[in-house]
């Protein structure tokens, strides 16, 4: 890598940090551009070329990955939890779930997650990561 991918690859590292941190409020790739010190669509480019998807899909798969935590633990509404991750429309929301979970918050939230329970945080957090990715494989492998 050359000295400027380097620093490039530094203040992805900023902005990626910024979306895993602050995922619950407004977030827009002009400030999280900011945060990396590049201009909107470089920093867009970049942050796919870096970690495989776009930084709003990052965020997006973030919230998600909260989300599935809080349905886990229990004691709060779909909308709730729609909420408390930073999505301001829950049928966004559930749409954006299902296609990334393959199952509605509902019918997530509704699971045993009892097994859960006995892992420590950051294992559960690996296991339950929501990837876009395999659920496309799952519909390329059932797909006519």
């Amino acid at each position: 890598m050359t000295p400027e991918e380097l620093a490039d690859l530094a203040h992805l590292r900023r902005a990626r940090d910024l979306i895993d941190r602050d995922y619950a409020r407004p977030l827009d790739v002009p400030e999280m551009a900011r945060r990396a010190l590049m201009s909107p669509s470089h920093f867009a480019r970049r942050f796919r070329a870096a970690y495989g998807e776009s930084p709003y899909s990052y965020l997006m798969t973030r919230r998600i990955e909260r989300a599935q935590e809080l349905l886990r633990r229990g004691g709060l509404s779909v909308t709730e939890v729609c909420l408390a991750v930073g999505a301001t429309s829950l049928g966004s929301f559930s749409s954006r779930f299902t296609e990334i979970v393959g199952m509605s918050p509902s019918a997530y939230r509704a699971l045993d997650h009892a097994g859960w329970k006995a892992l420590p945080p950051k294992t559960a957090m690996v296991i339950s990561r929501p990837s876009r990715l395999s659920r496309i494989r799952e519909a390329a492998d059932v797909a006519p």
